[in-house]
Order: C-alpha cells, then sequence, then structure tokens
C-alpha cells in the first residue's frame, strides 16, 4: 500500500516510472519504486510479476531520412 499523497501510479500504469524512489543505488545502477517496479539507469525496467521492459531511450529512434528544414518562398531556410 502506498503512503504517498497522491499515491503512486500502479506498476502497471503506463506512467510507472513516476513512482516515488525508496531505494537507490546508484553505484549498481538501479533503484526500486515504491510500486515495487526496478528501474536501471539504461531506462530498463523489472516489474514487480517479473516482466522485463527493455530499455526505451529517445536516442534509439531510427529515422528513415533526415528531418527537411522549412523553406520559404525563395527556397531559402527562414532566417533564425
Amino acid at each position: 500500500m502506498c503512503p504517498h499523497t497522491p499515491r503512486c501510479p500502479e506498476a502497471s500504469a503506463p506512467d510507472r516510472e513516476a513512482a516515488h524512489t525508496v531505494v537507490s543505488h546508484p553505484e549498481q545502477g538501479w533503484s526500486l519504486l515504491c510500486n515495487g517496479v526496478v528501474i536501471f539507469e539504461d531506462t530498463g525496467e523489472l516489474l514487480p510479476d517479473g516482466a522485463a521492459i527493455a530499455p526505451h531511450r529517445p536516442t534509439d529512434l531510427v529515422f528513415d531520412r533526415p528531418a527537411e528544414v522549412p523553406r520559404g518562398d525563395s527556397g531559402h531556410a527562414p532566417a533564425a
């Protein structure tokens, strides 16, 4: 039972990482949250039921092509 107000999100909730940290071991790269989730410094997670969540860093996204720069009517990039 979570003693925090407002209550921490459940381990099955999409925002489970917002729960309060109850044990932190930065030298080992992990922390235990109030909802029983173990989070790792590589953004991976271990849920209380034993399920593993793979690391999910935004830098892992793959793009097929570079982002396009918006162009003005003159064909040049707009001034900053």
